[in-house]
């Protein structure tokens, strides 16, 4: 049986890295999160975190009260260095409202034929959206390799990216 390789690329937007809820360690993956996905063999899925302007409004503004990722704006935007390493590669885009995605499986499960999987998440917040989707995908594939990149991947702090990727262990998904 083949084995079909799938790079996700979670929500490496402007205001996730130097915008309105950047951050330096953010900021310090950008260069391996683009060699990663320039380097990378197989296809390709970017998430990007996407809000409307009613964004105050929802639970999400409620509790987090910095509009970020709304559509359309620089913010939203995937980061320029990202962009250049995704160059010329065929690659899948998905907007979610939230931090894990529902239909992210489903797309998956589409292009994936009859294939042993192989997923890689990269990206931005370790402890929000790449531990959402990490385990969303843990669910709905039990037996695929799962595999998260720590050097691509950082949190809203230091301590919450180290205690998502021991939950990520934890949960048998394969942390480097």
């Amino acid at each position: 049986m083949n084995m079909h390789k799938i790079l996700i690329i979670v929500d490496m937007q402007n205001d996730f890295i130097d915008g309105a809820l950047g951050t330096d360690d953010a900021v310090a993956i950008v260069d391996n999160a683009s060699k990663k996905a320039a380097a990378f063999d197989g296809d390709i899925i970017v998430t990007y975190d996407t809000h409307n302007e009613n964004y105050q409004k929802t639970q999400e503004g409620r509790k987090l009260p910095v509009e970020h990722c709304i559509k359309g704006t620089y913010g939203w935007q995937l980061n320029d260095k990202i962009k250049t390493a995704l160059n010329g590669k065929t690659f899948l885009e998905l907007e979610k409202p939230t931090f894990g995605s529902l239909i992210l499986p489903k797309l998956i499960e589409d292009i994936r034929k009859d294939d042993e999987l192989y997923i890689e998440l990269i990206g931005l917040c370790t402890d929000i959206c790449v531990v959402s989707n990490a385990l969303l995908l843990k669910a709905a594939f039990p037996e695929a390799d799962i595999t998260v990149d720590s050097n691509c991947c950082a949190g809203v702090s230091k301590a919450k990216h180290e205690a998502a990727l021991e939950t990520m262990r934890s949960c048998q998904i394969n942390v480097i």
